[in-house]
């Protein structure tokens, strides 16, 4: 509903900022109202790539100046016309009006619900605000100006009845009309803006939790993690914007539709706002219940009115919400049945030691860089690429990347190292971790700094064990704090605590303390050859590096299986593959240089 709001919000306010030209020359077609409308979407629309910091510095006073204006025409047209319309604040009048007209005065909450429509993404646009800042404009500024305006309108309809169509333009004084009109198409813009940037940000938010096909997203701000734009849902919000206003024949039907997306998003906030309530906040259920009740009572009330008006063009966002949810069930549920079979098909260390340090194929002189999205244990696709190939790598480094809510990591912190077996495997993992505004260019340079970060393990790593007393290589069901402390303090410099990088004993083969062992030494298996020295492994390293680097992608496609049923063929087979199709390829995100890619494909059927 949000992002059918992001689309309605810009058509309703560009087309009612437009309509002042109509309404200040009658001679315009409506024609000509509506193409000025399209091209102030377009402009609109093609500015949202400098991000709402570059441009803020402007939209505040405009949208002061715009609050202060039309506060003062209510005041004056209160003052002119007729004062006894600050009676209205008296809540009887509701009651009195409700009883007199029926069904009619009922229905027409639908259009009294325009007048606090924008409110409902306040929640989204915390992201790319202070909360005091919202807090203190919307109840010092916002809210009283409102008041003033929607008062100074009514006094000004008491005496000019037949004006109600248009009653804003109308009511403003001749003298300052058209720099009103400019202020207004100015502030309608910036409204569209809010709700543009809020349906970003929920986006983003379904994005995280694999809820949303993978779109490109771009931070815009330093200061602000919340303040993005991705490009792909911002051309296809300017594409339906567009065919709304055009394709409405009247601005009632648009605002049919906005009042529908609104109310419904307000139910569904409130609704999270209780789980926040009691899951989070612990609140007494007396407070939860008050809250509840009181919201609810408002919010079904607009709501019990708006559906009278579906059939009025609030049908609109109910469709484009369903599209949505459709896409986004479609694509939560693949990317969670192919998750959970690449977790519960990890290669177990066990299976890896049986094939001993050839891993049962021919070992041939270069680096395999081996991207997966676990942070632990061996992926599947790395079975299918040794159980299918004849040879692999001298040496194998696992790579995982994580995006961290930061915003840039710094260098020395880019890369956590980690060795996946004996010394004689020459296999490692390395997780690269990336700020949102840490640049990934398509060059050499990760190769290098990520070899860098992998001599130097090796190196530390020599150093540790000059100071072990272990001897015997096992499976062990943890790290121990004395080695994972000495390799972050001396290694990553661990300074981001909220990621959990933790390997578990899956992914490793670490020491174990043997009661008869002596200092310094390690004993190795029958079948391994004694371990290189330090100098030696980095040379080995090198010699592999120079021979050449080669970036393994797995693709896990995802297939209905036999069994399945029609609509569950329909969903995996078309649905999400196109989906997977058509959004970033996993060689984009990582920006992997496709003259050295390799794709190792593998279906699993669901």
């Amino acid at each position: 509903m949000v992002i059918g709001d992001g689309i309605l919000t810009p058509a309703i306010s560009v087309l009612s900022a437009a309509g002042g030209i109509k309404v200040n020359h009658p001679d315009v077609s409506s024609k000509v109202v509506v193409v000025v409308a399209v091209v102030v979407l377009v402009v609109l629309f093609s500015m949202q790539h400098y991000g709402t910091d570059t441009v803020s510095w402007l939209f505040a006073p405009i949208v002061l100046l715009w609050f202060l204006l039309i506060g003062g025409i209510g005041i004056y047209n209160i003052w002119k016309y007729d004062a006894g319309v600050l009676r209205a604040f008296s809540p009887a009048y509701i009651y009195r009006y409700l009883k007199r007209g029926g069904k009619d005065r009922w229905t027409s909450l639908g259009g009294v619900m325009l007048c606090i429509t924008g409110t409902e993404a306040l929640y989204a646009d915390l992201g790319h605000f202070p909360v005091l800042a919202i807090q203190i404009a919307f109840t010092v500024v916002v809210f009283p100006s409102l008041l003033l305006a929607y008062s100074g309108q009514a006094a000004y309809l008491m005496k000019h009845e037949d004006h109600v169509i248009d009653a804003f333009y109308k009511s403003i004084p001749d003298r300052i009309y058209w720099p009103v009109f400019i202020v207004a198409t100015l502030a309608a813009i910036i409204a569209s803006q809010a709700t543009i940037t809020a349906t970003f940000s929920i986006i983003k938010q379904a994005l995280a939790l694999g809820c949303f096909p993978r779109v490109r997203v771009i931070h815009t701000s330093k200061n602000f993690l919340g303040q993005i734009y991705i490009p792909d849902i911002n051309w296809i919000l300017m594409i339906l914007c567009i065919a709304v206003t055009a394709g409405f024949e009247n601005k009632s039907q648009i605002g049919n539709a906005y009042g529908t997306a609104v109310v419904i998003v307000m139910l569904a906030t409130t609704a999270l706002m209780v789980l926040i309530m009691i899951l989070v906040w612990h609140c007494h259920w007396l407070l939860v219940l008050l809250f509840t009740g009181l919201s609810l009572i408002v919010e079904c009330t607009y709501f019990s009115a708006v559906l009278f008006k579906i059939n009025q063009g609030g049908w609109v966002p109910l469709v484009i919400a369903a599209a949505f949810l459709l896409i986004m069930y479609v694509w939560h549920y693949g990317t969670v049945k192919r998750y959970e079979f690449e977790m519960h098909s990890r290669v177990s260390m066990a299976w890896i030691l049986g094939l001993g340090p050839s891993l049962g194929l021919v070992r041939v002189p270069g680096i395999g860089l081996v991207y997966t999205e676990l942070a632990s244990g061996v992926p599947r696709i790395f079975s299918h690429f040794i159980t299918n190939l004849p040879a692999m790598h001298s040496v194998v480094v696992f790579v995982c990347i994580k995006d961290l809510p930061v915003y840039m990591v710094p260098e020395e912190e880019r890369f956590l190292v980690k060795r996946i077996g004996p010394k004689n495997f020459h296999m490692f993992r390395c997780v690269a971790r990336y700020g949102y505004k840490d640049l990934r260019k398509k060059d050499d340079d990760f190769e290098r700094k990520l070899f860098d970060s992998l001599f130097l393990f090796v190196r530390l790593e020599s150093m540790m064990e000059g100071c072990s007393d272990s001897d015997d290589y096992s499976i062990y069901g943890q790290q121990t704090e004395k080695s994972r402390d000495a390799f972050l303090s001396k290694n990553a410099k661990t300074t981001i605590s909220d990621v959990d990088l933790t390997i578990s004993s899956m992914d490793s083969i670490m020491p174990e303390k043997s009661p008869s062992s002596r200092p310094n030494s390690m004993t190795m298996s029958s079948g391994q050859v004694g371990n290189r020295t330090e100098t030696d492994e980095l040379e080995f390293l090198t010699s592999c590096r120079d021979a050449g680097v080669v970036h393994i992608l797995g693709n896990t496609v995802v297939r209905a299986s036999r069994e399945s049923g029609f609509y569950k063929k329909i969903t995996v087979d078309y649905v999400y593959a196109f989906l997977r199709k058509i959004c970033r390829e996993n060689s984009a995100i990582f920006n992997v240089p496709h003259e050295s890619l390799l794709n190792v494909g593998q279906i699993f059927y669901v």
